[in-house]
C-alpha cells in the first residue's frame, strides 16, 4: 500500500497544514475523495493541485558519525540455543529438551547442543512416526 502524502502549505490561509480525505459514494461504492485542508476547510480540485511540502530532512551525520557494528556473539555461538538443537521438543503447552527432560524456553542454551540436521524432519521421531511410506 502507497503511503499518502499528508503535509502541505495551504493555498486559501497559507499556513502549514495537514490534507483530510473525505470518501465520496454513489450508493454503497466508492467513486473518489475529496481533499480538505484541515486548518481552513479549503477544498482542492485534484490531488495534482495541493501544494505539498516537500522539505528534504537535513543530513547531519555522515557515514563516519555512525558506529561500528556491534558483534554479540561469536561464530561459534551463532544458532547455539535451543530452538537449533536436535533435542529441542515443541508442544503447544510446553517447551522441553528430549535429553534432560527439562522444560525450556527456544532461547535457552546448554553445553549439550547438537545441531540439528539441513531436513530437520528425519531426525524428529515425532515426524518418523507420520512419515508417510
Amino acid at each position: 500500500m502507497e503511503l499518502k502524502k499528508m503535509a502541505m502549505i495551504c493555498c486559501a490561509c497559507k499556513a502549514d497544514s495537514f490534507i483530510r480525505r473525505e470518501p465520496v459514494y454513489e450508493g454503497f461504492r466508492k467513486t473518489g475523495e475529496r481533499i480538505f485542508c484541515v486548518s481552513c476547510g479549503h477544498e482542492y480540485a485534484s490531488e495534482g493541485d495541493v501544494p505539498y511540502t516537500t522539505t528534504a530532512k537535513p543530513n547531519l551525520f555522515t557515514d563516519a558519525d555512525r558506529s561500528r557494528r556491534v558483534a554479540l556473539f561469536q561464530d561459534d555461538e551463532k544458532g547455539r540455543n535451543c530452538r537449533h538443537c536436535r533435542h529441542f521438543v515443541v508442544n503447544p503447552f510446553i517447551q522441553r529438551c528430549g535429553l534432560r527432560h527439562i522444560e525450556v524456553q527456544a532461547t535457552d542454551g546448554c553445553d549439550d547442543f547438537q545441531a540439528r540436521s539441513a531436513e530437520g524432519v528425519d531426525e524428529d521421531p515425532l515426524a518418523r512416526t507420520f512419515k508417510s511410506p
